[in-house]
């Protein structure tokens, strides 16, 4: 593979005008394809074969008229009592009256005439039955049902829209530019060079581009959740970045050793590009894998985000390499650049390009000194770390899941307002309401069963009310609202699901169904919770299979899938004790902490891999290549530290700050995924690769590169490091020097 791009390589940076034209056209024709093809995004977690989802198509067919989205206007008079009065019933109904011809609406439901009014009489609750689905309706929809109550509010009432046509898409802000703006000042700090710095970052946003145009494109044909294009946004430029650093710091370093552009582009691409498509693939991998959890928005999320770091490899290995050769030897600090020879004079054929001397390594750099710290103390950092992680993993066990609800929304947003308003008024029940499903196969059969699901559903504990049923059109379903005492997130409630369902179970002749948001949100939940382990044993059993064929070696991918599992032990308990327990929750601008997101772990998990075995890659491979070429193990893991610290620093830097500016979001379920992996970022790189990783390869010495010889004929050679391409080059006969 690294011989194969190295010709790729060259070959980029010969047809350098041609390669940037090519990417520039199909960046246009991309964003030309999201303009007109772009669907709108989903903001629903639909879960096939579940008993809420199938209650949920039942009702969709049964109550066409109550199919789309609904909300939930929360009404606060001025006084106790003033809403039995007759001013306060003209108020209310005038209300209804607005909301009831806002565009789009089918119609709204008098809370007088039905009940919906709190015991003290100064609250209310107005139902809205929008006609198309949460996903169809419109911003200038959304915006009128937002607005509406103005002249009620002139009146000193209290009126806050809310319920689920709430859920847009979330917005991405200039807070996320502070990200980018940091990875800038690293590259430039990293590089000692504008024109470095500025190629790097705009090779990975020509990237990001096409990656995100061809997404939105895609959208019209596939169902996309809201958070999906922030999540492939997020990992391509991070990853996008990342992967033009190696490359052109590989090529900087082939400058200094005296190679001309050509060569020098082609061995970096040859050999740091081995790596890349190595981590890319890993990435993708982990993301791709997402689909056997069987989940729909889960796939599409991580095939999407897999989509984006696909072209940002594609991106660094064609494009990249091109943009080297309009730069030169400019891509090398002014100090630096007489020393070089002058190269863009030279021959485009195919030839072998002898460097001069190389100049002697600085081994006073901060990576040697720290390496020589590690090994000389390997033992306690050992120790040291392995107890350090496992304090930060302690919150870990507490770990609650749950879809996003307006309980944990942004302080002072209209979903949150509305929410609070009606926890206010009617207790946190009333937001988190559930809805069961009676189905016979005639009218008699459902007719007999309701009253023995209402009595069932009255004594069941933690039932504050059962709604009196409502049948379809045929007389065969039977619709039943339940009302819990506790909210849609509480532990309470998730037991009564349990409890209704195991109440109800018994009922003959008809179909008993629990749905509901909470209740779909709870069945997301368990199912991702109980795919955890089998995905996490997937792709750990991935990573271990994966550096078997780069390292050769049996215990290196098993010391790395332990730092790994460190990695995610360490983040999880992190993220439970800021976003779930509080702790430290003002400085990520957290309001209200509250259980993780369903998918954030089994997402965590695909994303950290990759991002570990990055890492992993291009510590451990210079590792291996210095003993393989006589080193001693400790010799070998201090100069693989020292020349691959800087870069490693700099590229956890990039990714924690791209990560990072997603934190500064109000959206919590951005918020929560940005946190969680900048952090499990930093603590990969420079906890578990920069330090332990160091350490355990000093005290295992020899025995680290050990492979049985059998297993080393039956695994392929994938050439990660390069072997190859050196053998390529040093058997090959220069037409000139």
């Amino acid at each position: 593979m690294a011989t194969l791009l190295y010709r790729l390589g060259r070959g980029a940076l010969r047809r350098r005008r041609l390669v940037v034209a090519l990417w520039l056209v199909v960046l246009v024709v991309a964003g030309l394809a999201a303009a007109t093809l772009r669907g709108p995004t989903a903001s629903n977690f639909t879960m096939p074969g579940t008993e809420s989802q199938r209650a949920l198509d039942l009702l969709g067919q049964q109550f066409p008229a109550a199919s789309g989205a609904t909300g939930t206007i929360a009404v606060k008079a001025p006084a106790d009592g003033q809403l039995a009065t007759p001013e306060g019933q003209a108020v209310v109904q005038e209300l209804v009256q607005e909301a009831s011809t806002l565009p789009g609406v089918v119609g709204a439901v008098n809370p007088l005439q039905v009940g919906a009014v709190s015991p003290n009489g100064r609250y209310a609750l107005v139902q809205v039955q929008f006609s198309g689905g949460g996903d169809e309706v419109t911003d200038e929809q959304r915006t009128a049902y937002e607005e509406v109550g103005a002249a009620a509010e002139a009146k000193g009432w209290q009126v806050a829209p809310g319920g689920e046509v709430l859920g847009g898409e979330p917005e991405i802000g200039s807070t996320e530019a502070l990200g980018v703006l940091v990875a800038a000042i690293v590259l430039i700090i990293t590089f000692g060079s504008l024109v470095a710095a500025g190629m790097t970052m705009l090779n990975a946003l020509i990237g990001v581009g096409v990656g995100m145009a061809g997404l939105f494109a895609l959208s019209g044909v596939i169902e996309l959740t809201g958070t999906a294009p922030i999540l492939a946004l997020m990992l391509g430029l991070a990853v996008g970045i990342d992967y033009s650093l190696f490359i052109t710091s590989r090529h900087r370093q082939n400058l200094l050793e005296g190679l001309s552009p050509e060569e020098a582009v082609g061995r970096a691409v040859g050999t740091a590009g081995s790596a890349v498509v190595f981590a890319g693939a890993t990435v993708v991998i982990a993301l791709a894998g997402l689909a056997v959890v069987n989940i729909p928005f889960l796939t599409v999320m991580g095939l999407a985000a897999a989509g984006t770091v696909s072209v940002a490899v594609l991106v660094a290995i064609t494009l990249q390499p091109a943009l080297l050769g309009f730069a030169g030897r400019r891509v090398l600090p002014r100090r630096l650049r007489a020393a070089v020879t002058d190269g863009t004079t030279a021959d485009h054929s195919d030839h072998l390009d002898r460097p001069a001397a190389a100049p002697a390594e600085d081994e006073s750099r901060f990576g040697f000194r720290w390496a020589r710290l590690i090994t000389r103390f390997r033992v306690p950092v050992i120790l040291v770390g392995l107890l350090g992680l496992g304090l930060l993993a302690l919150p870990t066990p507490d770990m609650r899941l749950a879809l996003p609800g307006a309980a944990t929304a942004a302080v002072g947003s209209p979903a949150r307002v509305a929410n609070d308003l009606t926890v206010e008024g009617f207790g946190a029940g009333f937001t988190g309401r559930l809805a069961v499903v009676v189905a016979g196969d005639n009218p008699q059969a459902t007719s007999a069963a309701v009253p023995q699901v209402t009595a069932l559903l009255q004594r069941t504990e933690n039932v504050l009310a059962v709604a009196p049923p409502q049948l379809s059109p045929d007389g065969r379903t039977a619709l039943l609202a339940v009302v819990p005492k506790t909210g849609p997130t509480d532990e309470a409630t998730e037991t009564l699901v349990h409890d209704i369902r195991g109440a109800v179970g018994g009922i003959r002749d008809a179909d008993v169904l629990l749905t509901g948001a909470t209740a779909i949100g709870i069945d997301v939940s368990e199912k991702l919770s109980d795919a955890l382990p089998t995905y996490l044993l997937l792709v750990v059993g991935l990573s271990v299979l994966l550096l078997m064929l780069v390292f050769r070696s049996l215990l290196v991918p098993v010391k790395a899938a332990l730092g790994f599992l460190l990695t995610v032990a360490a983040t999880f308990g992190i993220t439970v004790a800021v976003f779930q327990q509080g702790h430290l929750a003002d400085l990520v601008g957290l309001d209200t902490p509250g259980p993780l997101i369903s998918f954030l772990p089994i997402l965590l998990i695909g994303i950290l891999f990759g991002l570990a075995m990055d890492y992993e890659v291009f510590l451990v491979s210079r590792m291996r290549e210095d003993f393989v070429h006589g080193k001693t193990a400790r010799q070998a893991t201090i100069s693989g530290m020292g020349h691959g610290a800087r870069v490693v620093t700099a590229a956890a830097l990039i990714m924690i700050s791209v990560f990072g500016g997603f934190v500064f979001l109000e959206d919590p379920v951005i918020k929560s995924m940005g946190f969680a992996l900048a952090v499990g970022v930093a603590i990969d790189a420079f906890v578990v690769r920069m330090t332990i990783v160091p350490a355990v390869m000093s005290l295992l010495g020899d025995r680290a590169w050990w492979l049985p010889s059998w297993l080393n004929r039956a695994l392929p050679n994938v050439d990660i490091e390069g072997e190859g391409l050196r053998t390529h080059l040093e058997e090959r006969t220069p037409t000139h020097v």
